[in-house]
């Protein structure tokens, strides 16, 4: 059976430039629409958050209106109740063993431009990820757990590689990128990403040798369902 990390963000809030709180977490289609497809396909999900938290849903990814209407809202928001236990007794990221998983899967939310983006052991994992050969597959504003990852030497593992995450175009019209201390699109680039947009909240996905990556919440159900083509 295939075996799938999820590793999710503890956060519950986003610092922003002026010092204020901005309530996050997960964003739930991201973590509920590719959880769903990986069980259908019969794979083991493990979901690890950092220090073992119990990871909180951004309650505006609840909302019909981020999810094009109430009937969808109120799956996601039932899916995400049927795996309610697994959610409230997650792994401690700092204790999870990689060689036991055959590909790793982090959704987003703002949660991990809080946490994860900082976070070492996470930056560790996804850099001995790459370099097991094992499927990344990283979506929306999760790609910001990316810039944790150095080499020894202090090199960017991920540098030159396509990948999509977030757009600036897509922060702007959600309100906040005048008030965010930073952009993720503007920090990947930085690094050396060869970031590829795609239009504001419409469906993609950037595969670069076993990095997979997601733009936004509408890359969900396509990316878990190209990360099963690259695990079988």
């Amino acid at each position: 059976m295939t075996s799938v990390l999820f590793v999710v963000t503890g956060a519950t809030e986003w610092t922003l430039a002026d010092g204020s709180k901005h309530p996050t977490g997960y964003w739930a289609e991201e973590l509920a629409e590719p959880h769903r497809i990986f069980r259908e396909a019969d794979f083991d999900i493990t979901v690890a958050t950092p220090g073992g938290v119990v990871p909180t849903v951004d309650k505006g990814s609840l909302s019909a209106q981020a999810n094009g209407g109430q009937e969808r809202a109120d799956a996601i928001a039932g899916y995400l109740e049927s795996i309610r236990f697994e959610l409230e007794e997650p792994h401690a990221l700092e204790k999870v063993e990689l060689d036991h998983y055959d590909l790793v899967f982090y959704p987003g939310g703002h949660g991990p431009m809080e946490d994860l983006a900082v976070n070492e052991v996470s930056g560790r994992l996804l850099t001995e990820a790459l370099d097991a050969g094992k499927p990344i597959g990283i979506l929306c504003h999760a790609p910001a757990a990316l810039l944790a990852a150095r080499r020894e030497d202090g090199s960017w593992p991920f540098a030159g590689y396509r990948m999509t995450a977030f757009s600036n175009a897509e922060e702007r019209a959600a309100g906040l990128a005048d008030r965010a201390k930073w952009l993720l699109q503007d920090r990947l680039v930085q690094l050396g990403a060869d970031y590829q947009e795609g239009p504001a909240f419409a469906g993609h996905t950037v595969s670069d040798r076993t990095l997979y990556t997601g733009q936004n919440p509408a890359s969900s159900g396509e990316l878990a369902r190209t990360l099963i083509e690259a695990a079988i």
